[in-house]
Protein backbone atom coordinates (compact mmCIF):
# COMPACT_ATOMS: atom_id res chain seq x y z
CA UNK A 1 0.00 0.00 0.00
CA UNK A 2 1.31 3.27 -0.56
CA UNK A 3 1.74 5.32 2.09
CA UNK A 4 1.95 9.30 0.20
CA UNK A 5 1.39 11.04 -2.43
CA UNK A 6 -0.73 9.20 -4.94
CA UNK A 7 -2.96 5.91 -3.61
CA UNK A 8 -3.76 3.72 -6.47
CA UNK A 9 -7.32 2.88 -6.22
CA UNK A 10 -9.23 -0.50 -6.65
CA UNK A 11 -9.90 -0.02 -10.96
CA UNK A 12 -5.95 1.10 -10.81
CA UNK A 13 -6.67 4.74 -11.24
CA UNK A 14 -4.84 7.43 -9.14
CA UNK A 15 -6.05 9.99 -7.14
CA UNK A 16 -4.45 12.82 -5.09
CA UNK A 17 -3.89 12.49 -1.30
CA UNK A 18 -6.86 15.20 -0.88
CA UNK A 19 -9.42 12.75 -2.45
CA UNK A 20 -10.99 9.48 -1.05
CA UNK A 21 -8.46 7.16 -0.21
CA UNK A 22 -9.48 3.61 -1.35
CA UNK A 23 -7.66 0.41 -0.38
CA UNK A 24 -5.38 -1.41 -2.74
CA UNK A 25 -6.22 -5.12 -3.47
CA UNK A 26 -3.25 -6.33 -1.66
CA UNK A 27 -4.73 -5.07 1.88
CA UNK A 28 -7.70 -7.67 1.24
CA UNK A 29 -6.32 -10.33 3.65
CA UNK A 30 -5.58 -7.12 6.67
CA UNK A 31 -9.13 -5.98 6.05
CA UNK A 32 -11.34 -6.66 9.32
CA UNK A 33 -13.14 -9.91 9.80
CA UNK A 34 -16.39 -8.74 9.93
CA UNK A 35 -17.22 -6.16 6.69
CA UNK A 36 -19.50 -4.65 8.66
CA UNK A 37 -17.02 -2.86 10.65
CA UNK A 38 -16.83 0.73 9.03
CA UNK A 39 -16.93 4.45 9.25
CA UNK A 40 -20.67 3.62 9.44
CA UNK A 41 -20.73 1.45 12.43
CA UNK A 42 -20.73 4.26 14.78
CA UNK A 43 -23.56 6.72 16.75
CA UNK A 44 -25.23 9.36 14.96
CA UNK A 45 -23.57 11.65 17.38
CA UNK A 46 -20.27 11.32 16.06
CA UNK A 47 -20.96 12.64 12.61
CA UNK A 48 -23.18 15.45 14.03
CA UNK A 49 -19.80 16.44 16.55
CA UNK A 50 -17.86 16.06 13.41
CA UNK A 51 -19.81 18.04 11.60
CA UNK A 52 -20.05 21.11 14.36
CA UNK A 53 -16.22 20.74 14.81
CA UNK A 54 -15.73 21.15 10.94
CA UNK A 55 -18.31 24.12 10.82
CA UNK A 56 -16.21 25.94 14.02
CA UNK A 57 -12.95 25.19 12.19
CA UNK A 58 -11.79 23.33 14.55
CA UNK A 59 -12.12 19.65 12.78
CA UNK A 60 -8.06 19.58 13.08
CA UNK A 61 -7.52 20.72 16.35
CA UNK A 62 -4.76 18.13 17.53
CA UNK A 63 -6.66 15.88 20.25
CA UNK A 64 -5.62 13.18 22.69
CA UNK A 65 -8.22 10.97 23.54
CA UNK A 66 -7.72 7.74 26.15
CA UNK A 67 -9.43 4.42 26.15
CA UNK A 68 -9.87 2.76 29.30
CA UNK A 69 -12.39 0.84 31.81
CA UNK A 70 -13.19 1.81 35.62
CA UNK A 71 -14.14 -1.59 36.97
CA UNK A 72 -12.90 -5.12 36.30
CA UNK A 73 -15.37 -7.38 35.48
CA UNK A 74 -16.61 -10.67 37.14
CA UNK A 75 -16.07 -9.36 40.62
CA UNK A 76 -12.75 -10.01 39.90
CA UNK A 77 -9.21 -7.92 39.82
CA UNK A 78 -7.75 -8.09 36.68
CA UNK A 79 -9.11 -7.81 32.75
CA UNK A 80 -7.27 -9.33 29.56
CA UNK A 81 -6.96 -6.50 26.49
CA UNK A 82 -8.33 -8.15 23.40
CA UNK A 83 -9.67 -6.58 20.05
CA UNK A 84 -6.46 -4.67 19.23
CA UNK A 85 -5.81 -6.51 15.97
CA UNK A 86 -8.99 -5.59 14.94
CA UNK A 87 -9.04 -1.95 15.71
CA UNK A 88 -6.00 -1.70 13.80
CA UNK A 89 -7.14 -3.28 10.53
CA UNK A 90 -10.45 -0.55 11.14
CA UNK A 91 -7.38 2.32 10.59
CA UNK A 92 -6.15 0.79 8.11
CA UNK A 93 -9.50 0.37 6.00
CA UNK A 94 -11.02 3.52 7.82
CA UNK A 95 -12.68 5.56 4.41
CA UNK A 96 -16.47 6.28 3.63
CA UNK A 97 -17.65 5.08 0.51
CA UNK A 98 -19.60 6.77 -1.98
CA UNK A 99 -22.70 4.92 -0.53
CA UNK A 100 -21.75 6.11 2.70
CA UNK A 101 -21.35 9.69 1.65
CA UNK A 102 -24.85 9.79 0.32
CA UNK A 103 -26.43 8.53 3.06
CA UNK A 104 -24.72 11.11 5.60
CA UNK A 105 -25.82 13.69 3.26
CA UNK A 106 -29.17 12.56 3.45
CA UNK A 107 -29.02 12.30 7.25
CA UNK A 108 -27.40 15.25 8.13
CA UNK A 109 -28.31 17.47 4.92
CA UNK A 110 -24.85 19.11 5.45
CA UNK A 111 -23.36 21.62 3.63
CA UNK A 112 -21.37 19.96 0.40
CA UNK A 113 -18.26 21.12 1.39
CA UNK A 114 -18.67 18.80 4.69
CA UNK A 115 -19.26 15.72 2.48
CA UNK A 116 -16.49 16.67 -0.13
CA UNK A 117 -14.23 16.95 3.69
CA UNK A 118 -15.65 13.52 4.67
CA UNK A 119 -14.68 11.91 1.37
CA UNK A 120 -11.04 12.97 2.19
CA UNK A 121 -11.12 11.07 5.67
CA UNK A 122 -8.56 8.49 6.63
CA UNK A 123 -6.18 7.63 9.32
CA UNK A 124 -3.21 9.07 7.93
CA UNK A 125 -2.74 11.87 10.35
CA UNK A 126 -3.79 9.64 13.42
CA UNK A 127 -1.80 8.40 15.87
CA UNK A 128 -2.30 5.45 18.34
CA UNK A 129 -0.55 3.97 21.61
CA UNK A 130 -1.46 0.77 23.03
CA UNK A 131 -1.14 -2.07 25.22
CA UNK A 132 -0.30 -5.45 23.62
CA UNK A 133 -2.90 -7.14 23.03
CA UNK A 134 -3.67 -10.22 25.19
CA UNK A 135 -1.86 -8.05 28.68
CA UNK A 136 -3.02 -7.92 31.99
CA UNK A 137 -4.70 -4.67 32.32
CA UNK A 138 -6.81 -2.77 35.36
CA UNK A 139 -8.89 0.21 35.67
CA UNK A 140 -8.23 3.78 34.47
CA UNK A 141 -5.08 3.05 32.43
CA UNK A 142 -5.32 3.98 29.00
CA UNK A 143 -5.39 0.66 27.11
CA UNK A 144 -5.38 2.84 23.71
CA UNK A 145 -4.06 6.62 23.71
CA UNK A 146 -5.32 7.82 20.42
CA UNK A 147 -3.42 11.58 18.99
CA UNK A 148 -4.76 13.67 15.64
CA UNK A 149 -6.96 15.58 14.08
CA UNK A 150 -9.89 16.22 16.62
CA UNK A 151 -13.07 15.47 14.15
CA UNK A 152 -11.14 12.33 12.92
CA UNK A 153 -10.30 10.82 16.46
CA UNK A 154 -14.31 11.38 17.44
CA UNK A 155 -15.23 9.61 14.57
CA UNK A 156 -13.20 6.55 15.89
CA UNK A 157 -14.63 6.57 19.22
CA UNK A 158 -17.42 4.05 18.97
CA UNK A 159 -16.32 1.65 16.53
CA UNK A 160 -13.03 1.44 19.27
CA UNK A 161 -15.25 0.63 21.91
CA UNK A 162 -17.25 -1.89 19.92
CA UNK A 163 -14.10 -3.56 18.59
CA UNK A 164 -12.30 -3.67 22.40
CA UNK A 165 -15.47 -3.99 24.96
CA UNK A 166 -16.41 -7.66 24.02
CA UNK A 167 -13.82 -8.83 23.19
CA UNK A 168 -12.18 -8.07 26.41
CA UNK A 169 -15.10 -9.34 28.37
CA UNK A 170 -15.07 -12.67 26.88
CA UNK A 171 -11.00 -13.07 26.93
CA UNK A 172 -11.22 -11.92 30.67
CA UNK A 173 -14.49 -14.92 31.08
CA UNK A 174 -11.96 -17.46 29.67
CA UNK A 175 -9.17 -16.87 31.42
CA UNK A 176 -10.77 -17.20 34.71
CA UNK A 177 -12.38 -20.52 33.41
CA UNK A 178 -8.78 -21.43 32.59
CA UNK A 179 -7.81 -20.35 36.33
CA UNK A 180 -10.54 -22.21 37.52
CA UNK A 181 -10.16 -25.26 35.64
CA UNK A 182 -6.46 -25.33 35.66
CA UNK A 183 -3.61 -25.78 33.17
CA UNK A 184 -3.76 -29.31 32.49
CA UNK A 185 -7.67 -28.91 31.78
CA UNK A 186 -8.74 -29.29 28.38
CA UNK A 187 -11.05 -26.43 27.58
CA UNK A 188 -13.39 -25.68 24.23
CA UNK A 189 -15.99 -22.72 23.58
CA UNK A 190 -19.44 -24.51 22.61
CA UNK A 191 -21.36 -21.47 22.18
CA UNK A 192 -22.05 -20.89 19.06
CA UNK A 193 -25.75 -21.42 19.38
CA UNK A 194 -26.25 -19.57 22.47
CA UNK A 195 -23.95 -16.76 20.69
CA UNK A 196 -25.69 -13.35 20.37
CA UNK A 197 -25.68 -13.74 16.71
CA UNK A 198 -23.09 -14.41 14.08
CA UNK A 199 -20.87 -12.04 14.55
CA UNK A 200 -21.24 -12.59 18.43
CA UNK A 201 -20.20 -16.37 17.81
CA UNK A 202 -17.31 -15.95 15.56
CA UNK A 203 -15.67 -13.70 18.38
CA UNK A 204 -16.16 -15.40 21.07
CA UNK A 205 -14.40 -18.04 19.63
CA UNK A 206 -11.81 -15.45 18.80
CA UNK A 207 -11.47 -14.37 21.97
CA UNK A 208 -12.33 -17.10 24.51
CA UNK A 209 -9.01 -18.35 22.42
CA UNK A 210 -7.01 -15.36 23.48
CA UNK A 211 -8.24 -16.25 27.07
CA UNK A 212 -6.61 -19.66 27.19
CA UNK A 213 -9.63 -21.92 25.83
CA UNK A 214 -7.63 -24.45 23.64
CA UNK A 215 -10.34 -25.10 21.21
CA UNK A 216 -13.79 -24.01 19.69
CA UNK A 217 -16.23 -25.77 17.90
CA UNK A 218 -17.26 -22.99 15.46
CA UNK A 219 -16.01 -24.27 12.19
CA UNK A 220 -16.35 -21.14 10.35
CA UNK A 221 -14.16 -19.37 13.73
CA UNK A 222 -11.48 -22.54 12.89
CA UNK A 223 -11.33 -21.29 9.21
CA UNK A 224 -10.97 -17.59 10.00
CA UNK A 225 -8.45 -18.25 12.02
CA UNK A 226 -6.90 -21.37 12.22
CA UNK A 227 -7.80 -22.00 15.75
CA UNK A 228 -8.30 -25.71 16.22
CA UNK A 229 -11.47 -27.16 16.07
CA UNK A 230 -12.70 -29.94 18.10
CA UNK A 231 -16.67 -31.59 18.49
CA UNK A 232 -18.37 -34.84 18.34
CA UNK A 233 -22.01 -36.00 18.21
CA UNK A 234 -25.39 -34.90 19.34
CA UNK A 235 -28.26 -37.00 21.26
CA UNK A 236 -29.72 -36.71 17.89
CA UNK A 237 -26.92 -39.11 15.88
CA UNK A 238 -27.90 -41.85 18.72
CA UNK A 239 -31.35 -41.86 18.48
CA UNK A 240 -31.01 -41.95 14.77
CA UNK A 241 -30.41 -45.91 15.67
CA UNK A 242 -32.92 -47.91 17.07
CA UNK A 243 -30.74 -51.03 17.26
CA UNK A 244 -27.72 -53.37 15.46
CA UNK A 245 -29.64 -53.95 12.33
CA UNK A 246 -29.79 -50.16 11.52
CA UNK A 247 -26.30 -50.38 10.79
CA UNK A 248 -25.57 -51.03 6.93
CA UNK A 249 -22.07 -52.17 6.92
CA UNK A 250 -20.79 -54.17 9.97
CA UNK A 251 -17.15 -54.12 8.72
CA UNK A 252 -14.29 -51.95 10.29
CA UNK A 253 -10.74 -52.50 8.81
CA UNK A 254 -9.65 -55.90 8.82
CA UNK A 255 -13.02 -56.73 10.71
CA UNK A 256 -15.18 -57.82 8.84
CA UNK A 257 -17.63 -58.32 11.57
CA UNK A 258 -16.68 -55.63 13.93
CA UNK A 259 -20.35 -55.02 15.04
CA UNK A 260 -20.36 -58.63 15.92
CA UNK A 261 -16.81 -58.25 18.35
CA UNK A 262 -18.15 -55.44 19.66
CA UNK A 263 -21.63 -56.94 20.68
CA UNK A 264 -19.39 -60.56 21.89
CA UNK A 265 -16.92 -58.05 23.76
CA UNK A 266 -20.00 -55.97 25.65
CA UNK A 267 -21.51 -59.72 26.30
CA UNK A 268 -18.09 -61.10 28.16
CA UNK A 269 -17.66 -57.85 30.38
CA UNK A 270 -21.45 -58.54 31.32
CA UNK A 271 -23.16 -55.24 30.67
CA UNK A 272 -26.30 -56.49 30.00
CA UNK A 273 -28.92 -53.55 30.30
CA UNK A 274 -26.79 -51.21 27.66
CA UNK A 275 -29.24 -50.15 25.03
CA UNK A 276 -28.22 -51.83 21.42
CA UNK A 277 -29.63 -48.69 19.36
CA UNK A 278 -27.01 -46.53 21.35
CA UNK A 279 -24.21 -49.27 20.61
CA UNK A 280 -25.41 -49.01 17.13
CA UNK A 281 -24.63 -45.70 16.90
CA UNK A 282 -21.26 -46.40 18.78
CA UNK A 283 -20.59 -48.32 16.16
CA UNK A 284 -21.39 -45.98 13.16
CA UNK A 285 -19.51 -43.27 14.76
CA UNK A 286 -16.15 -45.39 15.43
CA UNK A 287 -16.78 -46.61 11.45
CA UNK A 288 -16.19 -43.33 10.57
CA UNK A 289 -14.05 -41.91 13.39
CA UNK A 290 -11.77 -45.06 13.99
CA UNK A 291 -9.17 -42.98 15.52
CA UNK A 292 -10.96 -39.79 16.69
CA UNK A 293 -13.61 -41.93 18.54
CA UNK A 294 -15.48 -39.70 21.48
CA UNK A 295 -18.84 -41.08 22.44
CA UNK A 296 -22.06 -38.59 23.97
CA UNK A 297 -23.20 -41.03 26.42
CA UNK A 298 -25.93 -39.57 28.33
CA UNK A 299 -28.87 -40.10 26.01
CA UNK A 300 -30.41 -42.85 27.72
CA UNK A 301 -28.29 -43.87 31.25
CA UNK A 302 -24.47 -42.93 31.56
CA UNK A 303 -23.79 -46.00 33.42
CA UNK A 304 -25.85 -48.46 32.83
CA UNK A 305 -25.47 -47.59 29.00
CA UNK A 306 -23.54 -45.47 27.56
CA UNK A 307 -20.11 -45.72 29.26
CA UNK A 308 -20.70 -49.85 28.83
CA UNK A 309 -21.31 -49.40 25.43
CA UNK A 310 -18.35 -47.08 24.82
CA UNK A 311 -16.24 -49.31 26.46
CA UNK A 312 -16.93 -52.66 24.31
CA UNK A 313 -16.52 -50.62 20.87
CA UNK A 314 -13.45 -48.85 22.55
CA UNK A 315 -11.59 -52.63 23.40
CA UNK A 316 -12.31 -53.49 19.48
CA UNK A 317 -10.79 -50.67 18.41
CA UNK A 318 -7.73 -51.07 20.02
CA UNK A 319 -7.70 -54.51 18.96
CA UNK A 320 -7.19 -52.54 15.47
CA UNK A 321 -4.34 -50.68 16.55
CA UNK A 322 -6.47 -47.54 17.01
CA UNK A 323 -7.05 -44.92 19.91
CA UNK A 324 -10.39 -44.04 21.24
CA UNK A 325 -10.35 -40.75 22.83
CA UNK A 326 -13.23 -40.85 25.28
CA UNK A 327 -16.72 -40.03 26.60
CA UNK A 328 -18.47 -36.73 26.98
CA UNK A 329 -21.27 -36.39 29.82
CA UNK A 330 -23.83 -33.72 28.98
CA UNK A 331 -26.25 -33.86 32.33
CA UNK A 332 -26.20 -35.05 35.87
CA UNK A 333 -24.19 -35.27 38.68
CA UNK A 334 -21.14 -34.38 36.97
CA UNK A 335 -18.38 -34.63 39.59
CA UNK A 336 -20.45 -38.33 40.52
CA UNK A 337 -20.67 -39.41 37.06
CA UNK A 338 -17.15 -38.82 36.37
CA UNK A 339 -16.01 -40.75 39.27
CA UNK A 340 -18.17 -43.63 38.56
CA UNK A 341 -17.08 -43.54 34.74
CA UNK A 342 -13.57 -43.59 35.32
CA UNK A 343 -13.78 -46.59 37.75
CA UNK A 344 -15.92 -48.77 35.27
CA UNK A 345 -13.10 -47.51 32.79
CA UNK A 346 -10.42 -48.51 35.37
CA UNK A 347 -12.28 -52.14 36.01
CA UNK A 348 -12.45 -52.82 31.90
CA UNK A 349 -9.13 -52.06 31.65
CA UNK A 350 -8.20 -54.56 34.30
CA UNK A 351 -10.54 -57.33 32.75
CA UNK A 352 -9.77 -56.63 28.96
CA UNK A 353 -5.74 -56.09 29.73
CA UNK A 354 -6.01 -53.01 27.70
CA UNK A 355 -4.38 -50.53 30.30
CA UNK A 356 -5.29 -47.43 28.19
CA UNK A 357 -8.52 -47.59 28.34
CA UNK A 358 -7.92 -46.15 32.06
CA UNK A 359 -6.86 -43.14 30.40
CA UNK A 360 -9.53 -42.43 28.52
CA UNK A 361 -10.41 -38.52 27.95
CA UNK A 362 -14.02 -37.83 30.12
CA UNK A 363 -14.90 -34.41 28.84
CA UNK A 364 -17.84 -32.55 30.59
CA UNK A 365 -20.76 -30.15 29.70
CA UNK A 366 -23.97 -28.73 30.15
CA UNK A 367 -24.28 -25.44 31.58
CA UNK A 368 -20.88 -25.02 32.82
CA UNK A 369 -19.86 -21.17 34.52
CA UNK A 370 -16.81 -20.38 36.71
CA UNK A 371 -18.41 -21.30 39.56
CA UNK A 372 -19.33 -24.87 38.66
CA UNK A 373 -16.08 -25.63 37.85
CA UNK A 374 -14.97 -23.94 41.05
CA UNK A 375 -17.70 -26.54 43.11
CA UNK A 376 -16.31 -29.69 41.02
CA UNK A 377 -12.80 -29.33 42.19
CA UNK A 378 -13.92 -28.59 45.85
CA UNK A 379 -15.80 -32.14 45.29
CA UNK A 380 -13.41 -33.66 43.49
CA UNK A 381 -13.56 -35.05 40.19
CA UNK A 382 -11.75 -37.08 37.41
CA UNK A 383 -13.10 -34.81 33.75
CA UNK A 384 -10.30 -34.04 32.01
CA UNK A 385 -11.98 -31.01 29.98
CA UNK A 386 -14.86 -29.08 29.83
CA UNK A 387 -16.94 -28.12 26.68
CA UNK A 388 -18.29 -24.93 27.65
CA UNK A 389 -20.73 -22.39 25.89
CA UNK A 390 -23.57 -20.05 27.12
CA UNK A 391 -22.25 -18.66 29.89
CA UNK A 392 -18.62 -18.39 28.22
CA UNK A 393 -20.22 -16.51 24.64
CA UNK A 394 -22.88 -14.73 26.32
CA UNK A 395 -21.13 -13.43 29.63
CA UNK A 396 -23.97 -14.01 31.66
CA UNK A 397 -22.40 -13.35 35.00
CA UNK A 398 -21.64 -9.21 33.69
CA UNK A 399 -22.60 -8.46 30.23
CA UNK A 400 -20.80 -5.42 29.52
CA UNK A 401 -17.41 -4.29 30.24
CA UNK A 402 -17.76 -0.35 30.21
CA UNK A 403 -14.70 1.04 28.23
CA UNK A 404 -14.90 4.47 27.69
CA UNK A 405 -13.41 6.59 25.41
CA UNK A 406 -12.42 10.46 26.70
CA UNK A 407 -11.05 13.64 25.80
CA UNK A 408 -7.89 13.94 27.42
CA UNK A 409 -5.74 16.51 25.47
CA UNK A 410 -6.52 19.45 22.85
CA UNK A 411 -3.82 21.53 21.05
CA UNK A 412 -1.42 20.56 23.97
CA UNK A 413 -4.08 21.98 26.99
CA UNK A 414 -5.42 19.11 29.18
CA UNK A 415 -8.88 18.57 29.55
CA UNK A 416 -10.78 16.65 32.43
CA UNK A 417 -14.37 15.09 32.75
CA UNK A 418 -15.60 15.79 36.42
CA UNK A 419 -18.78 13.87 37.69
CA UNK A 420 -20.82 13.92 40.99
CA UNK A 421 -19.55 10.01 40.74
CA UNK A 422 -15.97 10.34 41.73
CA UNK A 423 -14.94 6.99 40.06
CA UNK A 424 -15.97 8.80 36.77
CA UNK A 425 -13.40 11.61 37.16
CA UNK A 426 -11.14 11.51 34.35
CA UNK A 427 -7.34 11.50 34.67
CA UNK A 428 -6.34 14.45 31.96
CA UNK A 429 -3.50 14.69 29.78
CA UNK A 430 -1.27 12.51 27.34
CA UNK A 431 -0.14 9.68 29.26
CA UNK A 432 2.37 7.19 29.33
CA UNK A 433 2.10 3.74 31.63
CA UNK A 434 4.63 1.70 33.79
CA UNK A 435 4.09 -2.02 35.16
CA UNK A 436 6.86 -1.54 37.86
CA UNK A 437 8.00 -4.94 39.35
CA UNK A 438 9.47 -6.11 42.26
CA UNK A 439 12.31 -8.41 43.51
CA UNK A 440 10.03 -11.52 43.34
CA UNK A 441 8.86 -10.65 39.82
CA UNK A 442 5.23 -10.19 39.77
CA UNK A 443 3.94 -6.52 39.36
CA UNK A 444 3.52 -4.73 41.99
CA UNK A 445 2.06 -1.25 40.59
CA UNK A 446 0.85 0.30 37.18
CA UNK A 447 2.17 3.49 37.48
CA UNK A 448 0.57 6.43 35.24
CA UNK A 449 3.42 9.25 34.34
CA UNK A 450 2.35 12.26 32.22
CA UNK A 451 3.61 11.65 28.44
CA UNK A 452 6.52 14.56 29.10
CA UNK A 453 7.84 13.38 32.78
CA UNK A 454 10.93 11.27 32.71
CA UNK A 455 10.45 7.69 32.69
CA UNK A 456 10.95 5.70 35.94
CA UNK A 457 14.20 3.81 36.60
CA UNK A 458 15.25 0.16 38.08
CA UNK A 459 16.46 0.53 41.28
CA UNK A 460 15.40 4.15 41.67
CA UNK A 461 12.89 4.65 43.89
CA UNK A 462 9.28 7.13 43.31
CA UNK A 463 6.37 7.76 44.79
CA UNK A 464 3.12 5.95 43.61
CA UNK A 465 -0.20 8.21 44.58
CA UNK A 466 -3.62 6.85 44.35
CA UNK A 467 -5.47 8.94 41.71
CA UNK A 468 -8.50 10.16 44.03
CA UNK A 469 -7.18 9.58 47.63
CA UNK A 470 -4.80 11.41 48.77
CA UNK A 471 -4.11 8.99 52.16
CA UNK A 472 -3.37 5.89 49.79
CA UNK A 473 0.65 6.61 48.51
CA UNK A 474 3.30 4.38 48.28
CA UNK A 475 6.83 3.89 47.71
CA UNK A 476 7.67 2.05 45.02
CA UNK A 477 11.42 0.34 44.53
CA UNK A 478 11.43 -1.28 41.14
CA UNK A 479 13.32 -4.07 40.25
CA UNK A 480 11.84 -4.12 36.28
CA UNK A 481 10.12 -1.34 34.75
CA UNK A 482 7.92 -1.61 31.63
CA UNK A 483 6.44 0.44 29.71
CA UNK A 484 3.07 -0.60 28.42
CA UNK A 485 1.60 1.98 25.91
CA UNK A 486 3.76 1.26 22.64
CA UNK A 487 3.22 3.24 19.04
CA UNK A 488 1.21 0.52 16.87
CA UNK A 489 -0.60 2.73 14.22
CA UNK A 490 1.63 6.00 13.02
CA UNK A 491 0.12 8.02 10.30
CA UNK A 492 -0.14 5.30 7.25
CA UNK A 493 2.29 3.36 8.83
CA UNK A 494 1.05 0.11 10.26
CA UNK A 495 3.84 0.03 13.45
CA UNK A 496 2.41 -3.67 14.85
CA UNK A 497 3.18 -6.98 14.10
CA UNK A 498 -0.13 -8.08 15.23
CA UNK A 499 -2.17 -6.65 13.03
CA UNK A 500 0.82 -6.88 9.88
CA UNK A 501 0.26 -10.92 10.53
CA UNK A 502 4.07 -11.29 11.64
CA UNK A 503 4.40 -14.53 12.98
CA UNK A 504 6.63 -15.66 16.21
CA UNK A 505 9.42 -18.33 14.98
CA UNK A 506 7.72 -20.24 18.29
CA UNK A 507 4.29 -20.14 16.86
CA UNK A 508 3.65 -23.94 16.03
CA UNK A 509 0.49 -24.22 15.90
CA UNK A 510 0.34 -21.75 13.32
CA UNK A 511 -2.55 -19.26 14.53
CA UNK A 512 -0.54 -15.71 14.18
CA UNK A 513 -1.95 -13.29 15.88
CA UNK A 514 -4.34 -14.67 17.89
CA UNK A 515 -1.95 -17.15 19.30
CA UNK A 516 0.20 -14.31 20.12
CA UNK A 517 -2.10 -12.82 22.02
CA UNK A 518 -3.21 -15.97 24.10
CA UNK A 519 0.61 -16.91 25.13
CA UNK A 520 1.36 -13.41 26.20
CA UNK A 521 -2.13 -13.52 28.39
CA UNK A 522 -1.21 -17.39 30.22
CA UNK A 523 2.18 -15.60 30.75
CA UNK A 524 1.10 -12.73 32.24
CA UNK A 525 -1.16 -14.73 34.37
CA UNK A 526 1.60 -16.52 35.34
CA UNK A 527 3.37 -13.54 37.14
CA UNK A 528 0.61 -12.46 38.68
CA UNK A 529 0.18 -12.90 42.29
CA UNK A 530 -2.15 -15.44 43.21
CA UNK A 531 -4.12 -13.00 45.66
CA UNK A 532 -4.74 -11.05 43.01
CA UNK A 533 -6.48 -13.74 41.14
CA UNK A 534 -7.93 -15.73 43.39
CA UNK A 535 -12.17 -16.18 43.22
CA UNK A 536 -12.80 -14.71 46.52
CA UNK A 537 -11.91 -11.64 47.67
CA UNK A 538 -8.87 -11.34 45.74
CA UNK A 539 -6.48 -8.23 45.93
CA UNK A 540 -6.95 -5.44 44.08
CA UNK A 541 -3.84 -4.63 41.97
CA UNK A 542 -2.35 -0.74 42.48
CA UNK A 543 -3.03 1.74 39.79
CA UNK A 544 -1.09 4.67 40.67
CA UNK A 545 -0.27 7.91 39.27
CA UNK A 546 2.65 9.95 39.97
CA UNK A 547 3.29 13.09 41.97
CA UNK A 548 3.41 15.03 39.16
CA UNK A 549 0.17 14.16 37.04
CA UNK A 550 -1.52 13.54 41.11
CA UNK A 551 -1.19 17.04 41.47
CA UNK A 552 -1.69 18.08 37.65
CA UNK A 553 -5.13 16.30 38.02
CA UNK A 554 -6.05 17.70 41.05
CA UNK A 555 -5.52 21.75 39.83
CA UNK A 556 -7.57 21.16 36.95
CA UNK A 557 -9.66 19.41 39.12
CA UNK A 558 -10.10 22.39 40.91
CA UNK A 559 -9.98 24.95 38.45
CA UNK A 560 -12.63 23.50 36.29
CA UNK A 561 -15.05 22.92 38.88
CA UNK A 562 -17.84 25.37 39.50
CA UNK A 563 -18.28 26.90 42.78
CA UNK A 564 -21.89 25.96 44.86
CA UNK A 565 -23.84 29.42 45.38
CA UNK A 566 -25.52 28.61 48.87
CA UNK A 567 -28.56 31.05 50.38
Amino acid sequence: MKRSGEIKEQDGTETNGKKRRRISSDDEDLKPTNPLVSPLLTDLYQLTMAYGHWKAGRHEDHSVFDLYFRKNPFRGEFTIFAGLEEVLKHLRHFHFSDGDLEYVAELLKPEPEFIEWLASVDCRKIKVCAIAEGSVVFPREPLLRIEGPLAVAQLLETTFLNLVNYPSLVATNAARMRLAAGSDKLLMEFGLRRAQGPDGAVSASRYSYVGGFDATSNVLAGKLTNIPVKGTHAHAYVQAYSGIDDLRDRRLGDNSDFAGAVLKTREELGFHGAHDGELAAFISYAQAFPSGFLALVDTYDTLTSGVPNFIAVAIELIKLGKKPVGIRLDSGDLSYFSKKARQLLREAAEKSGFAELAAATIIASNDLNEQVIHSLNQEGHEIDGFGIGTHLVTCQAQPALGCVYKLVEINNRPRIKLSQDISKVSLPGSKQVYRLYGSAGHPLVDLMLLATEEPPLRGKRILCRHPLEAAKRCYVTPAEVEPLLQVVWDGAADTNDVAKGKDDPSDTDGVGPLFLARKHALAQLERLRDDHLREVNPTPYKVSVSEKLYEYMHELWEMEAPIMELS
